[in-house]
């Protein structure tokens, strides 16, 4: 099974890209992130002609996640458990974290052939000083709870978080000038403790093995990709169940070639069907 994450940066503007691209390397199932859009307004036809179908979680034009597969998904959660909200009490109806908070778009778990995915759009931070920022360390320590219990009640299920992490967990992932040690989100040592935590919540980065190096970000302005100054922010992080079945993985850096790109381009990986990985080679964190 071909599996990958792509932040489409508003999947409105770039359907024609995802499908066509969706199509031309013969992916199964991909994870999208920023799709930017309620699911009324996903232009569904050209996946569905495609092949594909769809599971939509998008609130408004910000945020919002969706998965798009050639294989049945099953176990359709929106968020995660305790996930925390963020900003003011709505005016319209809307979800509510325990503290009345209202909870965005960012999180969409399926299950295919046994295999558990989450999309993940993980907040930015926005600034060291900005409360969006303990939003994000919030965020990503309830994500590691969820993670941690899923296993500890099933320690051999194939479980993967893929999406936009907004963390460059190390120095080498980082290539945009702007980003400055102590000054700048992305970077922080908070932000990178609680990506390292899913390792001791039972994940591993499934792609760093394969592809040690490249960016999977480049920012529309100051010529960041002619000059190659990117990030590496979007990962797969796989359980040990997972990771054992990956045999290839890629970083499809074209994708931020062309007309009207997103400023993400796809993560890829390839997994072996249940019971046909004695051959295939060990990944390690």
């Amino acid at each position: 099974m071909r599996i990958a994450t792509w932040n489409v940066n508003s999947i409105r503007t770039r359907v024609g890209r995802v499908v066509d691209w969706l199509v031309r390397e013969d992916v199964d199932v991909l994870g999208m992130q920023e799709i930017k859009c309620r699911p009324d307004q996903f232009p569904v036809e050209p996946f569905e002609e495609a092949g594909y179908d769809l599971q939509i979680h998008g609130l408004n034009q910000w945020n919002g996640v969706a998965f798009a597969s050639r294989l049945p998904m099953t176990d359709v959660q929106h968020g995660f458990t305790r996930i925390p909200g963020f900003g003011k009490p709505p005016k319209i109806e809307h979800e509510l974290d325990d503290d009345g908070v209202p909870i965005e778009a960012r999180a969409l778990g399926v299950t295919i052939d046994g295999v558990r995915l989450y999309s993940l759009y993980v907040p930015n931070g926005r600034g060291l000083d900005d409360p969006h920022f303990s939003y994000k360390l919030t965020w990503l320590d309830r994500l590691r709870e969820q993670v941690e219990s899923t296993l500890a009640a099933d320690p051999d299920l194939p479980l993967a978080l893929m999406g936009d992490f907004n963390v460059a967990p190390f120095d080498a992932d980082m290539g945009d000038p702007s980003f400055v040690a102590g000054e700048s989100t992305h970077i922080s040592e908070p932000e990178r403790q609680a990506f390292h935590a899913f390792e001791s919540a039972g994940l591993t980065d499934v792609v760093r093995p394969l592809v040690p190096e490249g960016f999977t970000f480049w920012d529309y302005k100051r010529l960041r990709f002619p000059r190659n100054e990117g990030m590496r922010i979007d990962f797969v992080l796989g359980s040990h169940a997972f990771a054992d079945r990956v045999t290839d993985a890629a970083i499809h850096r074209d994708e931020r070639k062309g007309d009207s790109p997103s400023d993400h381009v796809p993560v890829v990986v390839d997994i072996s069907s249940e019971g046909d990985d004695d051959d295939m080679p060990m990944i390690f964190g």
